[in-house]
C-alpha cells in the first residue's frame, strides 16, 4: 500500500516538472526572447496553466497525509526556499492573469509581463534551492544550534544554487520543445529551434555544475548514481536520447520533440528517486527520515490511498478533456 502511495506521488511530481515546468518555462523562454515569444506563450499555456498546479497540490496532500514527518521536516528546514517559491507562483499567476484581462493595454501590460516572466524564473530558481535542499541532506534537527545552521545552511550553498540554475535551464528547455509545437511560422519555428539547441547545451554544462558543486559541498552524488544501477541506467537512456533530440529539432518533428524531451525529463527524476529510496530526507545529525519511518499509521495510508484512487479516476479523464480541447484540437 505505502509502495502505491508512492508510485503516485511520484508521477504527480513527474507530470508536475513536465506541465508545470513547461508552464513556468514560458515566462523564462518570454525572458529569454525579450518578449518575442510573448503571444505565442500566452496562447500556449493561457487554458491548462491553472490545471498543471493540480499535481503540485497532490504532491503536497500526499506527503502531509501519508509522510507527515518528510511534510514538517521539509517545510521547516527549508521554509524560506519554499515560502520564496509560493509567493513567486502567486506573483506570476496574477501578473499572467491581469495581463491578459487588465483595459490599459500598453503601459500595465508591460508591467504585468515583467513580474509575470521574472517570478517565473525566481520561482524555479527556488524549487530548484529546495531540492538542492533535499538531496544535499544538511539538515539539521539540533534546534540548539540557532536560526542560520537550521533555516539557512541546509540551502544556503553551491550545491542547491547550481540545482535551482538547473531547473531553470531545465524548465526554459521543455517550454521551447512544446512551443515548438504551437507554431508553424518559419521565424518562430527557427528561433525556438536555435533556442532549444542552445538550451540543451546549457542543460548538460549545468548537469555537470550539479555533480561538481555536490563533490565541493562533501556530497559523493556522481558516486551514488554510479552504484546505483537504476540511477546509472537512467542517466546512460537520458544521455543516449541527445542526438535523437537534435535530429528531430533539425526535422522540426514536434510529436517526437515532445516524447524525447519528456522521456530525458522522466529519467532524470527515476535516477534520483533510485538513489533516495528509502530514504526520502538526510539528516546531518540524526537518523535519515526513511519511507519506513515517516509512513503514517496503516488506516489513515488506507484512507488516502481510496482518496487517491478515487480523485485520480476523476482528474486523469477531465485533464485529458481539457488538453484535447484546447490543445489536440487546436493542433490538427
Amino acid at each position: 500500500m505505502t509502495e502505491t502511495i508512492l508510485i503516485i506521488l511520484g508521477i504527480a511530481l513527474l507530470l508536475y516538472v513536465l506541465l508545470g515546468g513547461a508552464d513556468f518555462g514560458g515566462g523564462i523562454l518570454e525572458l529569454l526572447s525579450r518578449g518575442k515569444a510573448s503571444s505565442i506563450v500566452s496562447r500556449a499555456i493561457a487554458p491548462v496553466w491553472e490545471a498543471n498546479h493540480v499535481w503540485l497540490i497532490l504532491v503536497v496532500v500526499i506527503l502531509f497525509v501519508g509522510f507527515p514527518t518528510v511534510y514538517s521536516t521539509i517545510l521547516t528546514a527549508l521554509h524560506i526556499p519554499v515560502l520564496l517559491a509560493l509567493i513567486g507562483i502567486i506573483m506570476r499567476g496574477s501578473a499572467f492573469t491581469f495581463r491578459h484581462y487588465d483595459l490599459e493595454a500598453d503601459r500595465s501590460k508591460a508591467i504585468y509581463s515583467s513580474i509575470f516572466r521574472y517570478s517565473s524564473l525566481f520561482t524555479t530558481f527556488f524549487l530548484g534551492v529546495t531540492v538542492g535542499g533535499i538531496i544535499l541532506g544538511d539538515i539539521s534537527m539540533d534546534y540548539s544550534k540557532g536560526f542560520f545552521a537550521i533555516y539557512v545552511h541546509p540551502w544556503l550553498n553551491w550545491f542547491s544554487f547550481a540545482m535551482g540554475i538547473f531547473l531553470v535551464v531545465l524548465f526554459a528547455f521543455l517550454a521551447t520543445i512544446f512551443t515548438l509545437g504551437e507554431t508553424k511560422e518559419k521565424e518562430h519555428v527557427e528561433r525556438f529551434t536555435k533556442m532549444a539547441k542552445h538550451l540543451i547545451v546549457t542543460l548538460v554544462i549545468t548537469g555537470a555544475v550539479v555533480f561538481a558543486t555536490a563533490q565541493l559541498e562533501g556530497h559523493p552524488l556522481f558516486l551514488e548514481f554510479y552504484q546505483s544501477v537504476p540511477s546509472l541506467i537512467s542517466i546512460i537512456l537520458a544521455t543516449l536520447a541527445l542526438p535523437l533530440l537534435w535530429i528531430n529539432l533539425n526535422r522540426n518533428k514536434r510529436n517526437w520533440l515532445r516524447l524525447i524531451a519528456g522521456f530525458q525529463t522522466t529519467m532524470i527524476i527515476v535516477g534520483w528517486f533510485a538513489i533516495q529510496f528509502p530514504v526520502l530526507v538526510k539528516i546531518n545529525d540524526a537518523v535519515d527520515i526513511t519511507v519506513e519511518s515517516s509512513s503514517a499509521p496503516h488506516q489513515v495510508q488506507l484512507q488516502l490511498l481510496i482518496a487517491l484512487i478515487f480523485g485520480v479516476l476523476i482528474i486523469l479523464p477531465f485533464t485529458g478533456y481539457l488538453y484535447k480541447t484546447f490543445k489536440f484540437n487546436k493542433e490538427e
